[in-house]
């Protein structure tokens, strides 16, 4: 697109924006079960009236907008008392989990360099279930990832975790929930680890922060998680996802508030004003924490148990529907609304496509160490009115995949393309056009890369992917139509 040489109405503008979410997944119907997390129409209206009355507002400066100061203390005050950190906790709010994720990494790193400078390649222990942003946070900050095996539930396993400690461990993270299967690690064994080793212990609440705390209220089985359990030290939570805040949402706690000094960057030694950040960025609009604020006191512990409530009730729905399905099964222990769907006899990424021309959104997952591939969702309030109709067409396109497969070869990478790719850069791209396309576009049909990609090994994986994204992102060269 071509940078435009006059000026349009807003009403022009409007209506192409409209028309160009005309592709995106349909999520106001509640068929989508990833990446949106709504709490119904009135609070909707109050997160966009709150995100606009602060949308110019700047939170980089407390002396000139100390509104967004004290809007961000009582959000932080909040999380602090909802996971049970005491009276030493603070944190800080960010723009999402992965930057929450980057400032507990960071922070442990600098902690360890002042006392304990003879580390000099430090290292990060983690489950395999662990989030990808801590080994981004590790690529960012010359951090060294030790993975460790997790159990046949996706849980981590304690006394390998322990066997993983070196000299140069600084952190060990666990997870409640980790996304993939909605497991929970045990927090509370992980914990004592810590303390017999003197580490740091992370706790990656970013899915289930503004959810286990309400789902033990209701009595479901959940496990100790939160800063209340001796070991642990640093937690992070979101409240853009079962928050149900304006994305953009987050926050990193420490039970310990000293510490958090080295995670604030200030900067003085230029001709302008003094720099502070507490976070990754600088200027960061009033309008996500407003809005947070705005939804957290009218929700309320009430309203959340409500919500959590109707999620816990249709993911059951899920689970016992997919229990009746020949050749499917759900993964893990399922003790939350974070599921992963696997086939046990069939290939189950067609199941995506099939779901999605029936107007459904479920996210595949690819095989990793001893987990297959799979079907991920994440079923929240805005899906439980629609959840029997989903439950019925689930079972439905199940068996209809199913049959279709039924005395057919599964879908097998030739060796020799396999070795080709593992063996090649990103220029690779442009000899899989008749697979991959061009780049350029999405294709209409995930079935065959899917099944391509889950047979590469995981950096094949993140190289094709990679130089995929980095062409899709390119900017059209042509000036595009505009909307009708």
């Amino acid at each position: 697109m071509k940078f435009p040489a006059t000026g349009k109405r807003p009403a022009d503008i409007l209506t192409d924006l409209e028309s160009l979410k005309g592709n995106d997944v349909p999520w106001q119907e509640g068929r989508v079960f990833a990446y949106i997390y709504d709490a119904g129409d009135e609070a909707k209206q109050l997160l966009k009236d709150a995100f606009n009355l602060y949308m110019t507002e700047n939170g980089l400066d407390p002396t000139s907008f100390p509104s967004c100061m004290q809007l961000e203390k009582d959000v932080i005050g909040m999380a602090v008392d909802l996971v049970n950190g005491g009276e030493d906790a603070t944190g800080t709010f960010t723009s999402g989990g992965t930057e929450s994720i980057l400032l507990s990494l960071k922070t442990t790193r600098d902690y360890y360099r002042d006392i304990k400078p003879e580390i000099t390649q430090p290292e990060i222990l983690m489950p395999t279930t662990a989030h990808p942003a801590f080994h981004k946070a590790c690529q960012y900050f010359d951090l060294k990832a030790v993975l460790v095996d997790v159990d046949d539930d996706f849980c981590a396993i304690p006394e390998k975790m322990e066997d993983a400690i070196t000299p140069n461990t600084i952190l060990m993270v666990g997870s409640a929930p980790s996304y993939a299967h909605g497991a929970i690690d045990p927090i509370a064994e992980l914990g004592q680890i810590a303390l017999r080793h003197d580490l740091r212990l992370h706790v990656d609440c970013c899915v289930g922060g503004m959810y286990l705390p309400f789902a033990k209220e209701l009595g479901y089985d959940i496990p100790d998680f939160d800063l209340s359990v001796p070991g642990v030290t640093q937690l992070s939570m979101d409240f853009h996802k079962w928050g149900y805040a304006a994305k953009g949402a987050s926050c990193i706690l420490y039970k310990d508030r000293a510490i958090r000094r080295y995670q604030i960057f200030s900067y003085a030694n230029w001709t302008g004003y003094a720099v502070i950040n507490p976070g990754v960025t600088s200027t960061k609009s009033g309008g996500p924490v407003a809005a947070c604020w705005a939804i957290l006191n009218h929700l309320g512990r009430d309203g959340y148990l409500r919500l959590v409530d109707e999620s816990q009730k249709a993911s059951q729905k899920i689970v016992d529907t997919v229990n009746d399905i020949e050749g499917m099964e759900v993964m893990g222990q399922a003790k939350i609304n974070m599921l992963a769907l696997r086939a046990l006899d069939f290939d189950i990424f067609p199941l995506a496509d099939e779901m999605r021309k029936r107007g459904w959104y479920i996210q595949p997952q690819f095989g990793f160490a001893n987990s297959s591939e799979n079907m991920h969702l994440s079923v929240g309030y805005h899906n439980a009115h629609a959840v029997d109709e989903f439950c019925a067409d689930l079972a439905e396109v199940a068996k209809s995949v199913r049959d279709a497969q039924l005395g057919q070869e599964r879908y097998v990478l030739p060796q020799e393309l396999r070795d080709f790719i593992v063996n090649s850069g990103p220029e690779v791209m442009d000899q899989l056009g008749d697979i991959l396309g061009d780049g350029t576009e999405l294709p209409e049909s995930m079935v065959e890369i899917n099944n391509i990609l889950n047979q590469l090994p995981a950096d094949s994986r993140e190289m094709l992917l990679g130089e995929y994204v980095n062409r899709l992102y390119n900017p059209d060269q042509q000036e595009r139509e505009p909307a009708a």
